[in-house]
């Protein structure tokens, strides 16, 4: 896949005070994997660094403790950076396509969009989901941005798809995103996430998703 991992990503952005050395970069790197293998509370400092290649000190000498080197992922990365970089590149991907689409046509570029962007970015996926249980501060960016970025373009194409009567005006909009993005993550995290070693048709299962999605609504 030519698509950039979000990790390579986010360490080119910002100003340059702000930018982590290659060290950073390494053991950032081998706690995302390990994290997402294993889980934070069964990953070990020297599992790290042996994974990025550096002494345990050094680890130490950037982040004082595990759990601060979790927030060093979680916090910048999931908040500051991973949500306002994607919604912007989503929306600008997904909902800047010409209004006289279908909603079938809206569906495949939504799921498809982003089953890229979880296919090249797993494991900062998973450790997202994992910790975004235990921690606010993640709900409210996600929350914020889904707000400020993503539902102004979205709502305005439901509306003019329940125009068109290609989906009910029965149902609020509100009740139109909430059960397409439930079906759209829900296939994603299964895909993934649960069970990712299965048997997957890719191409089927999207299909199938959009013809649950669209004949709900219809």
């Amino acid at each position: 896949m030519n698509q950039e991992h979000l990790f390579e990503q986010i360490l080119k952005m910002g100003d340059q005070e702000k930018r982590v050395t290659d060290k950073q970069a390494k053991i950032l790197q081998a706690a995302i994997e390990i994290f997402a293998k294993k889980g934070f509370a069964s990953t070990t400092t020297s599992e790290i660094a042996k994974k990025a290649g550096v002494a345990e000190g050094t680890i130490f000498r950037h982040y004082k403790t595990k759990k601060e080197l979790l927030y060093s992922i979680i916090s910048p990365f999931a908040t500051e950076l991973i949500l306002p970089f994607f919604a912007d590149r989503f929306v600008k991907e997904v909902f800047e396509a010409p209004t006289n689409q279908s909603y079938e046509e809206l569906l495949k570029q939504l799921i498809r969009n982003r089953f890229k962007f979880v296919q090249s970015n797993v494991d900062l996926v998973k450790i997202i989901i994992q910790e975004m249980a235990f921690q606010e501060e993640i709900q409210h960016f996600f929350q914020q941005t889904f707000v400020e970025k993503v539902y102004p373009k979205f709502s305005n194409f439901i509306k003019e798809f329940q125009r068109r009567g290609e989906i009910s005006a029965d149902f609020p909009i509100n009740t139109v995103l909430r059960l397409t993005i439930a079906s759209v993550v829900g296939f994603l995290f299964t895909r993934f996430v649960v069970l990712p070693d299965a048997n997957w048709k890719d191409e089927e299962e999207i299909e199938h998703t959009i013809a649950f999605i669209r004949k709900g609504l219809a």
